[in-house]
C-alpha cells in the first residue's frame, strides 16, 4: 500500500487546528496547570479499519512536541470495539486541547476505509476491484484516497491532470461519427508524460461501445449506470472484439451501493468505481479515554 507523505497534509492540519483552537483552550487552561501530566487511550467504540494514525502523530507534533503516540495498531487493520489503538502521553492542556482535532482527522478517515472495506469485502471472489472516485471533500483527497487504500481499495485518477476521461460531455461534442477524433485524441493523450490511463465513458453498448472498442489505445471504458445484463453483454462483446492481450479493462459506475456491488462484480467488469466509499461514508466512534 502506498504510504501518505505527510508533507502534503501539513497545511489541512495547521487550518484545521487554528479553526478549533484559536487563541487557545480558555476552559481548559482555567482548569489545569502547565506542569500537569498525563496519559490517555485512543479507543475504538465500534468495528473499524484504521486509517490515520500517522496524522494523528503529526497533529500532536504540530500543537506540542512534548505529547508523544505509541500506537497499537497499524492502519488498514482491523480493530474490534474497546481495543487501544494508541497511548498518549504528556501535557494535559495540550492533550485536551487538540483532542478534538485529533479525532475529526482519526474517525473521518477510519470511517473511509471502514466503508471501503465493506465494498471490497462484498466483492470477494470476483476479479472487480473497488476504486474511489474524485467526489472527495475539497483539500482533503490526498487524505481520502489514502483511506481507500486503507479499506482495501484502490485509487482512481487523482486529478483532471494525471489521466484523461472522455465523459459523456465530450462525448457529445464529438458527434455520433467519433471514431476518428477518438482514436486522434487518446494518440496525442499518450505522448503526454505522467498520465497513468486513458478511459471513455460509454452510455450504451450496442450504439457506442463497439465503436469505442475499435478504438486502440484506450485503457478502461466506463459503463456508466448500466443494468446488469448490459454490464454482461458489454464484457461479451470486448471478449469477443479484442485480444486478450490488448483489452481494456471495463469499469461500471454510478447508483452502485452495498445491495447491489456484488451482483455488478459478478457480471464479469473489472473495476467498481464507488463514489459514496468518500463522499457518502460515516465517521466512526473513536475516543479518547484516560
Amino acid at each position: 500500500m502506498k504510504k501518505l507523505d505527510i508533507k502534503q497534509v501539513r497545511p489541512l492540519i495547521r487550518m484545521a487546528m487554528e479553526e478549533d483552537l484559536g487563541s487557545g483552550d480558555v476552559t481548559t487552561n482555567l482548569l489545569f496547570q502547565d506542569g500537569t501530566r498525563a496519559k490517555a487511550m485512543v479507543v475504538s467504540r465500534e468495528e473499524i479499519v484504521v486509517a490515520g494514525l500517522p496524522v494523528v502523530e503529526e497533529i500532536l507534533r504540530q500543537y506540542d512536541e512534548r505529547l508523544k503516540m505509541t500506537p497499537h495498531f497499524r492502519d488498514g487493520q482491523a480493530a474490534h470495539v474497546s481495543n487501544k489503538l494508541a497511548t498518549i502521553e504528556g501535557p494535559l492542556r495540550s492533550m485536551l486541547s487538540v483532542e478534538r482535532v485529533m479525532l475529526n482527522f482519526l474517525q473521518r478517515l477510519s470511517g473511509i476505509a471502514t466503508t471501503t472495506s465493506r465494498y471490497v469485502r462484498a466483492v470477494k471472489g470476483t476479479k472487480a476491484k473497488i476504486y474511489d472516485t474524485r467526489k472527495t471533500l475539497p483539500g482533503w483527497r490526498l487524505l481520502e484516497k489514502y483511506a481507500v487504500r486503507c479499506g482495501g481499495g484502490y485509487n482512481h485518477r487523482l486529478g483532471l491532470y494525471d489521466g484523461v476521461l472522455v465523459k459523456d460531455n465530450h462525448m457529445a461534442e464529438l458527434g455520433s461519427d467519433f471514431t476518428d477524433r477518438l482514436q486522434q485524441l487518446v494518440n496525442d493523450a499518450k505522448k503526454v508524460k505522467g498520465l497513468q490511463f486513458v478511459a471513455v465513458e460509454v452510455d450504451h453498448v450496442d450504439d457506442q461501445l463497439n465503436h469505442v472498442l475499435k478504438v486502440r489505445g484506450v485503457d478502461i471504458v466506463l459503463l456508466d449506470n448500466m443494468g446488469q445484463w448490459q454490464l454482461k453483454h458489454a464484457v461479451e462483446m470486448r471478449d469477443a472484439m479484442c485480444s486478450k492481450n490488448k483489452r481494456p479493462l471495463l469499469e461500471a459506475s454510478g447508483n452502485i451501493n452495498l445491495n447491489n456491488v456484488a451482483e455488478i462484480a459478478q457480471c464479469g467488469v473489472d473495476r467498481i468505481a464507488v463514489g459514496a466509499i468518500t463522499h457518502s461514508a460515516a465517521a466512526v466512534d473513536i475516543g479518547l479515554d484516560r
